[in-house]
């Protein structure tokens, strides 16, 4: 396992990940100071977003199951656990966005080939546990369509 975003594990298969970009900064109050450069109060941790991309083949090696897991999260806005793969907890996050492209389209109107990038948000783990419970039922819609 590369990453794992809730109940929904990137792998090499079916669903790949090959980049994750990760940006996080802090909130400063700046005070006019004369004479003197201004003065920053430091208020507390900033904005934290992870953006993992990658690429599926899903006549081949399927994917787009675990892809519509992560709309199903997105669409009611769960707050989920992200764990890196060497076991690291980074967080709860929210799904902000997701962006797929279809390049050589199939019969049925699905891409060969499936660029995908999930971009997450950092957020408090409050009602997290009732989270994870819709995150578990969700699943299973998905899996049902």
């Amino acid at each position: 396992m590369l990453y794992s975003i809730g109940t929904v594990d990137l792998d090499t298969r079916p669903f790949s990940v090959e980049t994750v970009e990760r940006s996080a900064s802090a909130d400063f109050a700046v005070k006019p100071l004369i004479g003197t450069l201004p003065g920053r109060e430091f208020m507390g941790e900033g904005e934290d977003r992870l953006t993992v991309s990658g690429q599926l083949l899903p006549s081949k090696i399927g994917g787009l199951t675990q892809l519509e897991a992560l709309h199903s999260f997105r669409r009611a806005g769960q707050r989920l656990p992200v764990m890196r793969g060497d076991g690291r907890m980074l967080g709860w996050f929210v799904i902000e966005e997701i962006r797929e492209s279809h390049s050589n389209l199939m019969r049925d109107g699905v891409g060969f080939t499936v660029g995908h990038s999930v971009t997450m948000a950092r957020t408090s783990p409050e009602g997290a546990s009732a989270s994870i419970i819709g995150a578990l039922l969700s699943i299973f819609g998905a899996i049902g369509r």
